[in-house]
């Protein structure tokens, strides 16, 4: 068996056990958990803090953020059709995978869109307000990995899909975050 074979065997494997850990009466939490309406209230909240402590600057960190999860998004768009591997609940042959209200995704989900967009995001803003909001930044990465997990829990992506949008997801928020203090430093000049 090679090394891929392998790592599949492992994703699969990591993929059943995890997606196995529901329970009926979490379905419809993180099933609406994993839509981008829900989370408005935080969005706000999280608004209100880069306001209250970077003033106009808000404006560019917005603008950043849009340009972030714009790249973070379409970027996961082209890996999927590009890798085009097929989400668990499009694989021929896998059974048992516990799915909510149906919803099956798109055909292929490598790597998942969710985790990276919301961990860009999440180190995006832990880097921007690491030194004002310790817990804040606790949370944040907590939110990232519950988005994750959730991807996995509604059998839509393998883990692997997951990690891989964490990593990719992390470094194009750092590199935002970098991005933006290298652009005020001009701005200063």
């Amino acid at each position: 068996m090679g090394i891929v074979e392998s790592l599949n065997q492992i994703d699969h494997s990591m993929f059943f056990f995890l997606n196995g850990l529901h329970c009926s009466f979490l379905d419809p939490l993180i099933y609406w958990g994993t839509q981008s309406l829900v989370w408005i209230p935080l969005y706000l909240l999280l608004l209100f803090i880069v306001i209250r402590n970077f003033k106009w600057r808000t404006l560019w960190i917005l603008l950043f953020a849009a340009l972030m999860i714009l790249v973070s998004d379409q970027l996961s768009n082209l890996f999927k059709e590009w890798i085009s591997r097929p989400r668990p609940t499009h694989e021929p042959g896998l059974p048992g995978i516990h799915t909510v209200h149906g919803y099956t995704g798109g055909e292929h989900g490598f790597y998942s869109a969710h985790a990276s967009n919301t961990m860009a995001l999440a180190i995006f803003l832990i880097f921007l307000l690491k030194d004002r909001y310790k817990i804040l930044t606790l949370l944040l990465f907590l939110w990232a990995l519950f988005m994750g997990y959730t991807r996995i829990y509604l059998g839509v992506h393998f883990p692997g899909d997951i990690v891989a949008g964490f990593i990719i997801g992390g470094l194009i928020g750092y590199g935002t975050f970098r991005l933006f203090n290298y652009s005020m430093k001009l701005k200063r000049l």
